[in-house]
């Protein structure tokens, strides 16, 4: 069951550090943009980017990390992976996801960014079973998985590599959403051609 909150939860002195690729790209967000971060955890992203001016949402299943996120970030608090997702019919303009994967949530991660809006996701990938945890592949990305997911949008940035400081293997994406194609109107003359004729019509 999923509950939301406005944000009076005290922040803590540390959090972590925001990864370097939400860094490199959240110049791409608007002003004041409202942002999701998924899996939230104890809100290294969530406040980082609070504190851009940033309007921002944490998912997480952890009540005990939800209770560090800070002020004027707004909790809610949902198993994600066992429950309807919390967050029907909203959208985001960017939504942010590190350090997870649950494929299932595919379609609604990427309903959650409105059109031209952002995902940055970075979590991940085949190989670094040979470096440590997760190592399951069903919590591993395949090579190229995230340019599937992401393929009719428009792609910033992809990798899939070697980090070091710890060594692990990540794959990650930064990719806008289009806007939805317009659907054109049937030329007249195939609508003429697929009226039916009758004798009267001669």
């Amino acid at each position: 069951m999923a509950s939301s909150s406005p944000s009076h939860f005290p922040a803590t002195a540390h959090v972590g550090t925001p990864s370097e690729w939400v860094q490199r790209f959240v110049h791409l967000l608007p002003p004041q943009a409202r942002v999701l971060d998924v899996a939230c955890g104890h809100g290294r992203h969530a406040t980082y980017l609070a504190g851009l001016g940033h309007q921002v949402t944490g998912i997480d299943r952890n009540l005990d990390a939800l209770a560090q996120l800070p002020a004027g970030v707004q909790a809610v608090h949902a198993d994600m992976e066992n429950a309807p997702w919390p967050l029907p019919e909203q959208q985001f303009d960017a939504v942010v996801v590190t350090n997870y994967l649950w494929r299932a949530l595919w379609p609604q991660i990427l309903a959650s960014v409105r059109a031209d809006g952002v995902l940055i996701y970075e979590t991940f990938g085949l190989g670094n079973e040979a470096y440590g945890k997760p190592s399951r592949p069903d919590f591993l990305l395949a090579p190229g998985e995230l340019l599937q997911v992401c393929a009719d949008w428009h792609i910033v940035a992809y990798e899939h590599g070697l980090r070091s400081q710890p060594a692990r293997v990540v794959q990650r994406i930064v990719a806008i959403r289009p806007q939805p194609t317009p659907h054109a109107p049937a030329p007249l003359a195939a609508a003429w051609l697929l009226a039916p004729i009758t004798l009267s019509d001669i």
